[in-house]
């Protein structure tokens, strides 16, 4: 009788320890998959952004330093290791401010915020941005959930058993931390 209580604790820790293992696999390919729609995303940017720059060009010339600039991020972040995560986001982020520049020259030059495929362009980088805002919101809660196993018991020595490693946050510049200054 014994033996079969023993057995019985046995199968029962092992089928617990099956069901943590996996779930921990699922929490941090969900990690991956979500880093994954954010690098797709930034892939989408940075292939819209040479039609931009090419059109906005025509229209503002005396711009060229905007433009190299733009270009000049566009192709450091694509040189960035997938791996690299942090350093994909903080130029992403460069980015993404050198874009609004370029979208304020259209107030500033009347034919090119008319222009069809400005407009066009325009929108399609303001989805994208809106996409890769989501992406990281996405992989952000996808972390916190795989981070929290890691942390919480008994998943934590499951974790431990085979080396998990808890994945950073993605956190927002300090600088788009501050409140704009408004004055009317």
């Amino acid at each position: 009788m014994l033996w079969i209580i023993l057995g019985i604790i046995i199968i029962l820790f092992l089928i617990f320890y099956v069901v943590t293992y996996n779930s921990l696999v699922r929490a941090r390919i969900w990690v991956k998959e979500a880093w994954s729609q954010i690098d797709v995303q930034l892939k989408r940017r940075n292939d819209l952004i040479p039609n931009l720059v090419e059109t906005v060009k025509g229209y503002a010339k005396h711009e060229q330093e905007t433009f190299e600039k733009v270009i000049q991020m566009r192709n450091q972040l694509t040189q960035v290791s997938s791996e690299n995560h942090e350093e994909q986001i903080q130029l992403s982020n460069q980015l993404s401010d050198t874009l609004k520049t370029i979208f304020a020259l259209s107030e500033s030059y009347p034919d090119l915020k008319a222009n069809q495929n400005f407009i066009q362009l325009q929108e399609e980088l303001t989805a994208t941005e809106n996409k890769i805002a989501y992406a990281r919101q996405l992989y952000n809660s996808s972390v916190a959930t795989f981070n929290s196993k890691l942390e919480s018991f008994p998943s934590n020595i499951v974790a431990n058993i085979h080396n998990f490693k808890s994945e950073a946050l993605l956190e927002i510049p300090l600088e788009e931390k501050k409140v704009p200054n408004i004055s009317f």
